[in-house]
């Protein structure tokens, strides 16, 4: 398996520190809102991820922070009239209620700054002691001087990178890319007692003290969305090699960026629409197919029309998926055989190539064809085994309309049987109607379907018979 590795900028054969075991961070969101569709592509893009790991065998150790306190959120509070812890228990349900809408598994950990304080001021002492922090009137920054490779992440210059960038601005700092570990406090706002006098820690410091204390000092993976690889990301790795002596994360991941009229889609451009919006239009199902019919590296344009042609993809597949089951339960025991194994290796070749979603979803729906133009000529064991390979491969992405769909075709099943014992003119009926369409009685056959029709039955007919259930 490789992986592009956004530090050395090519694909590198996946090695995990501790054999069969995946140590993977991503940074997750700062709690002020609810999350918008840019953020949802970052977390189907890492869940993605982390399902195949798991499919391939490692045991994934998954940790996700929420991060609590922070200017954004101060500001927020004030302006609803609430407190910011307040306001962050909000966001952070409401974020989990969208995760668990789009399928996206519970992290093994989801931290929150404001409860990893003491971690955080530890770290911040060890890089006082080392030479590598200073203090200055109550705040703490980062002397990114004595970092030799600041600006490995970013490959770029480092004045050219401060232009624009998300960095405190002060005439106390020694550089002008020194950044803050500690804030002294405001009047009013949240603050916790440190060495340094009451204060709340800077945006970067809370990471690296997170992924120490859960992970390790070194990780195999870390990720996020692209736009944080600088200042965040370097600035994480700056602090945590000073602090331990060691490498931080051996692969770097990032994901790319939704666009809305190809400029990024931020809370901070005001362009974005949030889940919840995007969700009144379009089922959580088609959002997730939509995320990862794309390589999770690579911008992807929000239209109504992609969305559209996501709706229809799904469909091609349920739609296959459904005639399966119905050939299941109705096709012949000796049909004709079909092997579809290739589908299989086809999807495992592309997700074991950077995780290309984009080509595993093509897998899908070669495999979907195959299917369809089959359907009528296969046996039971062929449209079983056709139909969990679907199952399966859906599920290695996340395509949770296959649980819905399973519970879907139970309940389908076991009203069928209610039916057939309790209903028994519904059952006389189809059978006239299969008649009347045998002897080429089509006006019959249009008359009982119309009665069935006015009784509530939905009458489907497929290659391998009627199939029908009630409205």
């Amino acid at each position: 398996m490789k992986i592009y590795n956004s530090l050395t900028r090519k694909k590198e054969e996946l090695i995990p520190i501790t054999p069969g075991k995946i140590k993977m961070y991503t940074c997750g969101q700062t709690v002020y809102n609810d999350i918008h569709i840019g953020n949802a592509r970052f977390y189907v893009a890492f869940d993605a991820i982390r399902r195949y790991l798991e499919y391939k065998g490692y045991e994934v150790d998954y940790v996700q922070n929420f991060t609590d306190i922070d200017d954004k959120l101060i500001q927020r509070a004030a302006e609803e009239n609430t407190t910011v812890q307040a306001l962050a228990e909000k966001y952070i349900a409401r974020t989990l209620e969208d995760l668990k809408s789009l399928n996206v598994k519970p992290a093994t950990h989801n931290p929150k700054a404001t409860e990893e304080i003491t971690e955080i001021i530890a770290m911040i002492e060890k890089l006082a002691a080392s030479g590598n922090a200073y203090e200055k009137n109550g705040s703490v920054y980062f002397d990114t001087t004595t970092a030799p490779n600041y600006g490995k992440l970013s490959k770029k210059n480092i004045d050219d990178l401060l232009a624009g960038a998300r960095v405190e601005v002060s005439k106390e700092k020694r550089n002008p890319s020194d950044f803050i570990l500690w804030k002294p406090a405001k009047p009013g706002e949240p603050a916790w007692e440190s060495p340094w006098g009451p204060g709340r820690p800077g945006w970067h410091i809370e990471c690296s003290a997170m992924v120490k204390k859960y992970l390790g000092n070194e990780i195999d993976i870390h990720g996020g969305g692209s736009d944080l690889i600088f200042p965040h990301h370097e600035n994480e790795i700056a602090q945590s090699e000073a602090a331990n002596c060691c490498g931080y994360a051996r692969i770097w991941m990032h994901s790319g960026m939704i666009t809305s009229n190809h400029k990024k889609m931020s809370k901070s451009q005001g362009n974005f629409q949030t889940l919840r919006e995007v969700a009144e239009k379009y089922p959580y199902d088609v959002i997730r197919f939509f995320l990862v019919s794309g390589h999770y590296r690579m911008p992807m344009e929000l239209t109504d029309e992609v969305m559209g042609s996501a709706q229809q993809g799904l469909n091609r597949i349920l739609t296959c998926r459904r005639n399966l089951s119905h050939a299941e339960r109705n096709a012949s025991d000796s049909g004709e055989v079909v092997n579809a194994d290739q589908y299989i290796q086809a999807f495992e070749k592309a997700m074991d190539d950077d995780f290309n979603t984009a080509d595993a979803v093509t897998a899908i729906y070669e495999l979907v064809s195959l299917a369809n133009k089959h359907m009528h000529s296969i046996s039971k064991t062929v449209a079983e085994y056709l139909g969990k390979m679907i199952d399966d491969l859906c599920g290695h992405l996340g395509l949770f309309f296959i649980i819905s769909f399973s519970r879907e075709l139970q309940s389908s099943i076991h009203a069928h049987v209610r039916l057939s014992e309790h209903d028994p003119e519904v059952e006389a009926l189809i059978t006239a109607r299969q008649a009347a369409r045998t002897a080429k009685d089509f006006a019959e056959s249009d008359r009982i379907r119309d009665q069935l029709t006015s009784m509530g039955i939905i009458l489907e007919d497929t290659p391998t018979g009627p199939r029908w259930h009630r409205a």
